[in-house]
C-alpha cells in the first residue's frame, strides 16, 4: 500500500490537532492528494481548513487507512464514528496515548488490522521518534505504510510486543516535556549566577539544541562526548560531580520521573 493507494481509496484523520496536523503537513508535502483525506474534527485548525481536505464529511465506507488522533478522553464518543469500517479491508493506525490494541479491536474486530504508534511532540518539526507495534493480523505491508507515513514527522523504531510502549512512554512520549522543563531550569541557574533573562534562556536553549544535534550525529556514544568536554578537575567536573551524585543527582531523578510516568502509562491503559 503506497500514497498512491490512499489516493485512491481515501485516508481519515479522527482528529487533527498537533500531532494529527504534523503528519497531515509531512504527507501532504510527499505527494499525497488532499482531496482523498476526510478529517473528522469538531474544531479543525484554520490551517486544516485551508489544505483543501474534507473536513466533518460523508465519510468513505472502506477508506485505505484511519490515523485515530483524538485525546484519550474523546475516544468514547468519536470511535463509533469509523466502526463500520472495521472488519479486514481497512487499516487503523493509533497515536492516541494509553488506548490498548485490544480495546480497539473490541470495537472495531479482531480481523481489523490495528497498528498502535507513540510519536513524541518534536514531529511538529520533523524531528520526532515514533515507537510501532502492530497487532496479530497487521501483516509485513501494513507495517511498511505506517513507516512511511511515520516517518514524515521523524524516526520509526519497532517495537517487539505491545507491553514495551509503556517504558517508550516515559522515555520518548514524556521526554520532551523533561527537557523543555531542563531548559528552564538551567536558565534560572544562570540567571541566579547573574546573567539576564534572556541571555541565560538564549545560553539554555542552544546549548541543550546543540548537545541533542551532536548526540545524534556522533559515532561516538554520550558517555564518550561527557568525557571528551571534561577535563579533570576543571570547571565541567565541577558541575558533573553534583549532577552524577547516586544519592541526589541526575540518576536517581530520572530514574523516579521516568518510573512514574511509566506507571502512569499502564494504569491509563488498564482504564
Amino acid at each position: 500500500m503506497t500514497l498512491d493507494t490512499l489516493s485512491q481509496q481515501g485516508l481519515v484523520l479522527l482528529g487533527c490537532g498537533k500531532m494529527g496536523s504534523a503528519m497531515l503537513a509531512g504527507w501532504i508535502a510527499n505527494g499525497l492528494n488532499p482531496s482523498s483525506v476526510y478529517v473528522v474534527d469538531p474544531y479543525p485548525s484554520d490551517w486544516v481548513l485551508a489544505q483543501g481536505v474534507h473536513v466533518n464529511e460523508e465519510l468513505p465506507a472502506k477508506p485505505a487507512l484511519v490515523l485515530i488522533a483524538v485525546k484519550p478522553q474523546m475516544m468514547q464518543a468519536a470511535l463509533p464514528t469509523i466502526q463500520v469500517m472495521g472488519g479486514g479491508e481497512t487499516v487503523f493506525l493509533s497515536v492516541a496515548a494509553g488506548i490498548s490494541i485490544r480495546t480497539y479491536e473490541d470495537i472495531l474486530g479482531a480481523n481489523s488490522p490495528i497498528l498502535r504508534a507513540m510519536p513524541n511532540t518534536p514531529a511538529a518539526i520533523g524531528q520526532g521518534i515514533t515507537a510501532l507495534i502492530g497487532n496479530a493480523v497487521s501483516t509485513a505491508d501494513h507495517i511498511d505504510l505506517a513507516h512511511a507515513l511515520l516517518s514524515a514527522i521523524g524516526e520509526v523504531v519497532d517495537l517487539d510486543s505491545e507491553s514495551q510502549m509503556d517504558a517508550v512512554t516515559g522515555v520518548s512520549g514524556s521526554g520532551p516535556a523533561y527537557v523543555f522543563y531542563m531548559i528552564d531550569v538551567l536558565a534560572k541557574a544562570g540567571e541566579a549566577q547573574g546573567l539576564s533573562p534572556d541571555l541565560a534562556m538564549q545560553l539554555a536553549k542552544a546549548t541543550v539544541a546543540g548537545a541533542g544535534a551532536l548526540a545524534k550525529a556522533s559515532e561516538e556514544t554520550p558517555e564518550q562526548l561527557r568525557i571528551n568536554v571534561t577535563s579533570p578537575n576543571g570547571t565541567t567536573q565541577a558541575g558533573l560531580e553534583v549532577l552524577m551524585d547516586q544519592n541526589a543527582g541526575l540518576p536517581r531523578l530520572i530514574g523516579g520521573t521516568v518510573a512514574a510516568a511509566t506507571m502512569r502509562s499502564k494504569e491509563l491503559s488498564n482504564g
